[in-house]
Parts: C-alpha cells; structure tokens; sequence
C-alpha cells in the first residue's frame, strides 16, 4: 500500500487525497519526530515557570484570564477536547473525516504546536487502523478553525465517544483502539488545544472538491461540444486565435478541449447550407468563457490550498526562537472565500449546461431535433422530465451559491466576535459539486441522443467514442419512453467516475 511520509514543511494535495481516499498508510519522518520533540521541550519549561502563558497553562477562548495550576493542567486539557465535541446532526463522510485527521497530523509534525512526538504516532496509528471518529455535521464556525469536528477526533485519540471501524460498524472508539493494540493519549499542556485549532476541515473538502471539479470541468467541455455538435452549431468560435486576444487561461484551455472532441465532425457548421445562422446562442458559443471563468477561479482555489497546505495552523505557536505566541492565524477566511468562489463558479456551469440541455429539447430551437428528442412525440415525452429535473438540481446550485463567508455570528462571550463559517462553505461546496455532476449527466443524456438522431450525418470520432462509450455503460440511446431514472443514475456514475473524459480521451490524448 502507497505510504504517505510527513515532514515538518507540510503536504501536497496528492497526499491528502492519498489518506483520505485511498487508504494510504501514514509515518512520521525522522525530522519531524525531532521537531515535536524540540518544541515540546520548550513547552515543557514554559510550564515550569510561574508566568502565565495561553493554552500552556491558562484557561481558553474569553476564560483565557484564569491561570491553572499545575495539578489541573492534565485535566484542563481532557476537558476542552470533551466539552468542544458537541457537533450535532448527520455523521460526516468518511473521507472528510480522514482528511481532517491527516491535516491536522500535518500542522502537529510541524514542530510549531507542542505536542510530543508520541500524541502524533497516535494519530497516525489511528488512521492507519482505519479508524474513523465519528464527526457530526453541524459544530464548527470555521474559527478557531474546524473546533467541534477536530475535537471529536481528538476525543478518539483519548478513547472516549464513538468511532467507526475498518469494517464500517461504529463503537466505542475505546474498544477500536484496544482491539488494534492503539493505547489511548494522555494528554499535557497545551496539547487539548493544538489538537483542534485549526482549518483542517475546510482545507481537506477544498482539497477533494479540487480534484472534483478537475474532472468535471473536462465533462463539461466534452458535453458542450456534443450539443454543439447536436445543434448544428459552428466550431469557428473555438478558433485559438480568438481566444489569444482575450488570455484568459481557464477560457483557452476550455475551447481547446471542446475543438479537440469537435476535430473531423460532419455535423458542426452544416447549418450554414440550408439554414443559415449568423451565430449561436450564447449557451453554445460562449461556453469556453464561462467554463474557462470557472477553471481560473479554480486555480485561484488552488494557490489558497497549497499555501495552507504548507502552513502551521495553531494557537498559540512555537516559534523557531522558542517564544510561544498568540496568533489569529487559525482564522477561516482565506480557505472560506475560495470556497464560497467555487460554488458561484459551480452554480454558473450548472446553469448554462441547463440552457444547452432545454435548447436540445425546444422543437423551435433544436434545429430539426424532434421536441423533447421523443420517438413519437405526444405519445412519447422523450426527455421533458429529464430537464426539470436538470432545472431543480440548478436551482439548488443557486442557493448553494450564496456565499457563507459573508456570515459571522459571534461567540465565547464576545472573545471570537468575527467567524469565517469556512465548514459551512465547504460543507454546501460539497452538495454542489454532486449536483454538478448530475447537471452534466442530464446534458450527456440529451446530446449523445441528439447526435445518434442526426441521420445521414457523421459526429467526430472523440464524439462517436462518448456515444459508443456510454451506451456500453447501460445508457441508452433513441427509442420509446422508458423508465429514466436508471439512465440518468447511469449516466450519473459514468461522469463522475470520470469515464466520460476517459472516452473522449482515447480519441483526443489527454484534455486540459
């Protein structure tokens, strides 16, 4: 099995993707055991002293003013793991939960936080048993950073509450950790605290939504060209050079995709013989610019994502010259901006996938389509419902659009009076991007239909590999009315397992 190594100067994506997804075993390199140990010293004699000194020996949040002496520190540090696990609702996924361990594994072996080097192979341990905390889905105000969901995984680490097993039955996380020989942590000032302040939550489904939307954005692309094609409409708009006066890069490299599945079509530009059009719908000609749009605000995302991968989020933390300082670096804003940046993006596609699907089904703007693509219309619906469904799914992508980050309810007594509500951005950018997924799915269906329906012509070799692709995957084509939901779920999986782009692929090389 692939083994992730982490060092002091954090993680890629393709590590958190690694753990959270496929299982891949965690160790603790050599630097990085050293680092814990050296900050941990540090800590240590801070300790010692008389002097006050945040979440070392103090109270937390807007109770900071108490000093706590030495005889209740161990418990100080076991209490606010247990009274911060008060999430509520829906157990969170799976791979959402790993990736939160991971991350916050990630900031501890930065050497920056204090914590021995033993409470960091726990957590390592625990993932590599498979064990997953149960964590709930409402908890968390994105500051300080993920706290309810990271401190129901720090309650494992103790062997309180409950957890889930390598074989999906949930228990008491106490018995996981014996039955996998894992002894549970004991833990000592200021570790409580650096175990659940952070972004870790956030970071990780930004993370997955990345890697999502990578190749969602390629379907899109694959999808567009199809009903371009299916509409008769012309490829001249995806000409390089007309995208070179306005360089954007997500725009160029949309249009180069949708011209690479278009290459040797019998279909695009033929209106120009019997019907001619001066130009296309917006739907059809401006999708490079919308999805290209798109594609930057995920690069945006991703210079975010590689920042805070590479970052130590803690408070207070241990600095290279052995102060501890309070800081506000667990603050969710920039991870929560992105967030919210990719559902309006998210929501956008959804829609003007929607506008090309409905122009696929209108007898009046299809271009001799039949209405709805139905075998025998009025007696067959065809794809009617298909798109209000498609249209339902959008209009939830809109409200999954208005933004969370533009949110704050204070909390703790006034101290944490500004929060970034980043879980809660990333948790609807989830929805989202399912949705998403299903949208184009629902333009997949229509096109492949509509290509198969233009008798007499011939689609591009890219298209006709899609077609040939997804009616093997048990989508089917032309005919009769029929049960639809089992073909659009088909439809569905074949997109979201990135088959769609597989298919287009063998014919074009790799997409952008």
């Amino acid at each position: 099995m692939h083994t992730v190594v982490v060092g002091t100067s954090g993680v890629t994506a393709s590590d958190v993707l690694a753990v959270a997804r496929a299982g891949a075993r965690v160790e603790l390199s050599g630097e990085a055991v050293a680092a814990l140990a050296a900050a941990r010293e540090i800590v240590d004699a801070l300790a010692a002293k008389p002097d006050p000194v945040y979440g070392v020996s103090t109270g937390f949040g807007a109770l900071a003013t108490r000093h706590i002496s030495p005889d209740l520190r161990a418990q100080l540090q076991r209490n606010i793991v247990r009274s911060h696990a008060a999430g509520m609702g829906p157990r969170v996924e799976r791979e959402v939960v790993r990736a939160l361990m991971f991350l916050r594994l990630k900031t501890v072996c930065s050497g920056r936080t204090g914590v021995r080097p033993e409470v960091a192979q726990t957590m390592a341990d625990v993932l590599n048993a498979r064990i997953t905390p149960v964590v709930h889905e409402y908890g968390s105000l994105g500051c300080s950073g993920d706290l309810a969901p990271l401190s129901h995984c720090a309650l494992t680490l103790m062997g309180e509450g409950d957890a889930e097993g390598p074989d999906g039955t949930v228990r008491p996380a106490g018995d996981l950790l014996a039955a996998h020989g894992i002894a549970p942590v004991e833990l000592r000032e200021k570790e409580g605290l650096a175990l659940l302040n952070g972004t870790d939550g956030m970071l990780g489904m930004l993370v997955m939504a990345l890697a999502d939307l990578d190749t969602l954005y390629k379907s899109a692309d694959v999808t567009a060209a199809l009903t371009m094609e299916a509409l008769l409409g012309t490829d001249r708009v995806l000409a390089p050079e007309l995208h070179a006066i306005r360089p954007h890069p997500g725009q160029a490299a949309s249009a180069a995709n949708m011209a690479a599945v278009l290459e040797g079509s019998g279909l695009t530009g033929h209106h120009q013989d019997d019907a001619p059009r001066v130009q296309d719908a917006y739907s059809v000609r401006c999708a490079p610019q919308v999805a290209g749009a798109g594609r930057d605000t995920m690069a945006h995302a991703g210079l975010v994502a590689e920042r805070e991968l590479a970052a130590a989020v803690d408070n207070p933390v241990v600095l290279p010259d052995g102060r501890v300082e309070s800081n506000g670096n667990f603050h969710g804003a920039p991870v929560a901006y992105v967030l919210d940046f990719l559902a309006v993006a998210v929501a956008d596609l959804g829609s003007i996938t929607e506008r090309r699907t409905d122009r696929l089904l209108d007898r009046n703007r299809s271009h001799g389509l039949p209405p709805f693509l139905a075998d025998d219309a009025g007696v067959d619906s065809g794809l009617m419902i298909a798109q209000y469904t498609q249209a339902a799914l959008v209009g939830e992508l809109k409200r999954l659009a208005v933004p969370a980050s533009a949110d704050s309810i204070p909390s703790s007594a006034m101290q944490e009076d500004h929060v970034s509500m980043g879980w809660s951005a990333a948790r609807k950018l989830r929805t989202a991007v399912d949705n998403l997924a299903r949208v184009i799915a629902v333009e997949l269906y229509a096109a492949t239909r509509a290509v198969e329906l233009r008798e007499g012509l011939t689609p591009a070799p890219a298209s006709r590999a899609v077609v040939d692709a997804v009616r093997a995957a048990g989508v089917g084509g032309p005919g009769p009315d029929r049960h639809l939901s089992p073909d659009l779920a088909a439809a569905e999986a074949f997109v979201r397992g990135g088959h769609l782009v597989a298919a287009a692929e063998t014919v074009t090389g790799p997409l952008r």
